[in-house]
């Protein structure tokens, strides 16, 4: 089974009619046939954009469920998350973006849907690994 990493953005998008990405992420989610993975921190930020509209953070919830979306918790990784900040600041990279380089490493995933194609083009995981953009 394909299992893809999923970042803030296409979250937000997937959820919220009103999102300019969201008929281009809504279809690719929709025909994926694996598994899906994020991190507390993804689920934290997308959060934050949906509860302007409480349906949508509830959908949220709905689709990580449905989905049986694993969540990775990067608690013990905060200093190895600061130090790819450090090494892709010009890029730049937050924190989020970290927690997904950091999940790439720890379950062999390199498959991302992500809009953010600048910093995923760039960044690379722990074994040197190039991500391949499922939105591209």
């Amino acid at each position: 089974m394909k299992v893809w990493l999923l970042d803030t953005g296409p979250l937000v998008a997937f959820l919220d009619a009103s999102d300019s990405y969201h008929d281009r992420v809504r279809a690719r989610l929709s025909a994926h046939r694996g598994g899906f993975c994020t991190t507390s921190a993804i689920i934290f930020e997308a959060m934050h954009f949906l509860t302007v509209r409480l349906e949508a953070a509830e959908r949220l919830v709905m689709f990580l469920s449905v989905s049986r979306t694993q969540i990775l918790d990067p608690t013990d990784q905060l200093a190895h998350c600061i130090s790819l900040m450090r090494k892709y600041a010009d890029t730049p990279m937050d924190f989020g973006d970290a927690t997904l380089v950091w999940a790439a490493h720890a379950v062999r995933v390199y498959d991302i849907c992500t809009i953010d194609i600048r910093g995923f083009s760039i960044f690379r995981a722990a074994s040197g690994k190039r991500f391949k953009l499922v939105l591209s």
